[in-house]
């Protein structure tokens, strides 16, 4: 089923706010007046023990009031294709208008399960009002308030039932996704990848709401490439192309070990590529940059390598620790050092240390710069273990968690990377009481 989460409505009826909600963030802009969402925004959140990653499909309406019908169209035909549930939100002041009912006969023709997401049930006549909407042809029916949360628990109960957790042990082959913004050359990419032989590609079976899934077996290496890029192109591009394209990269990020996030050398590393990296760091994927196109790079001169490279990782710090490739899909430049990294980053992520060496490197860094007081405390580090799981995720054993800096954690995950190879691949320590 996977695990993407859409919210659909018509403009203003607080898709922004439950999504601030959910993912516990205010990071969508909020007003009292239709249409105010132009930012794409996707981020994640944890319930009942799944993570599942939740879209603001408000975002990807973008105009005038009288190209708000088509664009909504296009964005619940994009969320019934790449969602796992659908929360559809409709007004409960407003009641149910002539937009609901459209969107709604769009959802039914669906396959997917939709939730009627009633908003701004804030008293008890509302809550009375709110069976209306059971007309619209839905099993079920949450009253909510996204302003103060009530509801929310439900809604987030019958979610979490229904989302997969992300299962890697389904294919012992490293999962390797092509992510990035439209026409920065990721379906070049993989064409060049996979091109030469098709004979040698065998792609795996899947049902169709799954990204197309392809086996690399070249040159001693064996792989999955999670097709993002691949996207069959819509008639009508220019609108939705942007929905469509994060859509994709938000599936393959769920369901890859590594992420290649292509850029195009001659725009730089943009707030949508940054919304990719941050996705991907947050769900503990591998990460390899390619700048595709620095051969259209004019000014190579003042424009050095190095240069761009650092520019590039002051934009994703603090974790910077990231293979970056520049690579030149046209000319076939350095495109199998890109699978080298991939490889390698996978590695990384599947790194088990052993509790001695770890405990001899951390209790070194510990004794070396010991931790700052807290209110005139100091905590005490006893003991570091690795926990198991599919990412690398340390316990930090300590007299009390509350006295252990944002600072100081940073610096024992600097020790890490320093003696163990964790480049490309995102760390969690978890600062626990003994």
């Amino acid at each position: 089923m996977g695990s993407v989460v859409a919210i659909v409505g018509r403009p203003n009826v607080g898709k922004s706010t439950l999504y601030n909600r959910l993912v516990g963030a205010r990071d969508a802009i909020t007003d009292d007046f239709s249409g105010v969402t132009r930012d794409r925004k996707y981020g994640f959140c944890e319930w009942s023990g799944k993570r599942f990653t939740v879209v603001d499909t408000g975002g990807f309406v973008s105009g005038s009031d009288d190209v708000f019908e088509a664009a909504i169209q296009k964005q619940v035909r994009a969320a019934l294709e790449e969602a796992a549930v659908i929360l559809f939100m409709v007004d409960a002041q407003t009641g149910i208008t002539d937009l609901d009912e459209s969107m709604a006969r769009m959802l039914r023709r669906g396959n997917k399960p939709v939730f009627v997401v009633v908003n701004k049930v804030d008293n008890f006549t509302r809550m009375m009002e709110s069976n209306e909407f059971y007309s619209l042809g839905f099993e079920t029916v949450f009253p909510i308030a996204s302003i103060s949360g009530s509801g929310t628990g439900d809604l987030l109960d019958a979610v979490a039932e229904l989302v997969e957790n992300e299962d890697p042990l389904e294919n012992p082959l490293p999962k390797f996704a092509i992510v990035g913004r439209p026409n920065v050359g990721k379906s070049s990419l993989l064409n060049t990848l996979l091109g030469e032989e098709r004979n040698i590609v065998t792609p795996i079976a899947g049902t169709t709401r799954d990204p197309v899934h392809s086996v690399y077996n070249k040159f001693g290496k064996e792989f999955i490439l999670v097709d993002t890029a691949g996207i069959r192109k819509k008639s009508k591009v220019d609108e939705d192309l942007e929905f469509y394209s994060v859509m994709r990269a938000i599936r393959a990020v769920e369901d890859a070990d590594v992420c290649l996030l292509v850029l195009d050398a001659t725009q730089g590393i943009e707030a949508q590529d940054l919304n990719i990296f941050s996705l991907a760091q947050k769900r503990h994927k591998g990460i390899v940059i390619l700048v595709n196109k620095w051969d259209l790079v004019k000014d190579k001169q003042t424009n050095t390598l190095r240069d761009y490279e650092n520019g590039i990782k002051a934009r994703i710090a603090p974790f910077d620790d990231v293979p970056v490739l520049f690579i030149s899909v046209l000319e076939k430049q350095r495109i199998f050092d890109a699978v080298e990294a991939a490889m390698q980053v996978y590695e990384n992520r599947c790194r088990k240390i052993k509790t001695s060496e770890l405990n001899e490197v951390l209790h070194n860094a510990v004794e070396t710069i010991p931790p700052p007081s807290v209110k005139g405390r100091f905590p005490k580090f006893k003991y570091f273990t690795q926990l198991p799981g599919y990412y690398p995720s340390f316990a930090c054993f300590v007299n009390n968690p509350n006295w252990v800096r944002d600072s100081y954690k940073q610096y024992l995950e600097n020790q890490l990377r320093k003696h163990f190879d964790f480049k490309g691949v995102p760390i969690e320590l978890y600062i626990r009481a003994k």
